[in-house]
């Protein structure tokens, strides 16, 4: 059910977009007026969360029927201490195909009686709220005058970032999230003196139902969106192997690969940014990894040119890994729900040289015989299959394979790909399934293709 209006863009990244969602294979193959549906759909769905949430279990430390009787019991006790909420049924399911993940079902969206005190919060904020959250203090924007800790109140998402800090009224664009109990006094979330941290709104009726993680099982469950899990198996780790995850923060697909080689050989994790490098050293403990080395630096420069590199991190020598992850960089325009993106096309469009000189270093890197896959979270044409084509030519070395699991949608037309290239691809399609998220149909049957937009190809370097 749609309840919220489509992602809202710049015209000029919408024309973008619809070019090629609209293009002349597209067209031809199936119709422009079918093309044009299902861009809009695309549109619509992008604002809304997916109709369940994915756990991917630490299978590594104990099997995945004894994790999900913990979670179970760890989100009934959530339940009881939200005496005010109603009760929830914790259905939590096996993936039929991942060995590693658990799905839960969102409830929504509910029918829920906005009140007359209105927090506002970001819209980073809000589509968190949407996908179980809690409100934390620095995403409260705007308040009531006098809002005391207890009060009951609605929450809106501010769709364009225009409400000022401290706000106490705004008639902007914003949408309604659901229902919530301050945590804090008004005074507390705007102190100037010392910023405030910890939940500034406790959700207790939410238009998107699902539980919150936060604490929950830590070590032993991590949110993450399935297409970033199905990444990890199709790049297909093996014990003993070194393997590069070149843009690897948060770190969830760097941890995943080190589970799924029974944390045996070596992972190596770069990221530019120092402070998430600390974030993945964090997760890697949490979880108990010891095989994962993390690493502040610029993959786009992981290749030593010199002398034989003696130092034990980067830049590393040619053909150093057995297999290599690129996740890279991207405009981001397949993460769900996002209602509004404020980029202009020349930031939309800016991606892709990067994600070419990151190419170009993980070709390098990678040993002959070795496995190459490039992921994103996008939708656009030119950020995935006209990725795929262009490295195909340049890199006379690469040849695309079969995907296991392939669980998403083939490729897409335009790029040039013949009918065998762009059925080994997955593109994460979720304007694919609104037709039936529509008619309520099962979890089981819905889960694989309600997510975010997301685009895998995997590579043989021979």
């Amino acid at each position: 059910m749609s309840v919220f209006p489509r992602i809202s863009l710049k015209p000029e990244v919408t024309e973008y977009l619809r070019s090629a969602f609209l293009n002349k294979e597209v067209s031809a193959a199936g119709g422009l007026q079918e093309a044009e549906r299902r861009f809009q759909k695309l549109l619509t769905c992008l604002s809304h969360p997916p109709s369940y949430t994915c756990v991917r279990a630490s299978t590594h430390l104990a099997p995945l029927e004894d994790i999900g009787l913990r979670l179970t019991e760890e989100l009934r006790k959530q339940q009881k201490c939200n005496s005010s909420a109603e009760e929830l049924s914790v259905g939590i399911a096996p993936h039929p195909r991942l060995a590693d993940v658990l799905l839960l079902p969102v409830d929504g969206p509910r029918p829920v009686e906005r009140l007359s005190s209105e927090v506002v919060v970001g819209a980073q904020c809000g589509s968190a709220v949407l996908r179980g959250a809690h409100v934390f203090a620095p995403g409260i924007v705007g308040s009531p005058k006098y809002m005391k800790a207890g009060d009951p109140v609605s929450v809106f998402s501010d769709l364009e970032g225009r409400c000022t800090r401290g706000a106490t009224g705004f008639q902007g664009n914003k949408v309604f999230v659901g229902n919530g109990v301050a945590q804090m006094d008004r005074s507390a979330i705007f102190a100037t003196d010392t910023p405030a941290r910890g939940v500034g709104v406790r959700m207790v009726d939410p238009l998107y139902q699902s539980p919150s993680f936060d604490g929950v099982l830590p070590g032993m469950v991590f949110l993450q969106n399935l297409p970033s899990v199905v990444v990890g198996h199709v790049l297909g780790p093996r014990p003993g192997e070194r393997i590069l995850d070149m843009c690897a923060a948060p770190g969830g697909k760097t941890c995943h690969i080190a589970a799924l080689m029974g944390d045996k050989g070596e992972v190596v994790a770069l990221d530019r940014i120092r402070n998430k490098i600390d974030h993945i050293r964090q997760n890697a403990q949490m979880l108990s990894l010891q095989s994962i080395k993390a690493y502040c630096f610029n993959s786009t420069h992981a290749v030593s040119d010199g002398p034989t590199h003696q130092a034990e991190g980067p830049p590393f020598p040619p053909e150093s890994f057995d297999r290599v992850l690129l996740d890279a960089p991207c405009s981001g325009l397949g993460q769900r729900p996002n209602m509004a993106c404020k980029w202009s096309l020349k930031e939309v469009c800016s991606y892709q040289p990067l994600q070419r000189k990151l190419f170009h270093a993980a070709v390098r890197l990678l040993k002959k015989g070795g496995v190459l896959v490039y992921s994103t979270c996008t939708i656009t044409l030119a950020e995935n299959e006209e990725q795929v084509a262009w490295a195909l030519g340049a890199f006379p070395c690469l040849t695309l394979q079969p995907q296991e699991p392939h669980i998403g949608a083939e490729g897409m037309l335009g790029a040039g790909l013949s009918p065998e290239q762009l059925r080994v691809l997955q593109r994460f399609s979720p304007e694919l399934s609104w037709d039936q998220i529509e008619t309520t149909a099962p979890l089981a049957s819905r889960a694989d293709r309600d997510t975010i937009g997301f685009f895998i190809a995997k590579f043989l370097k021979t």
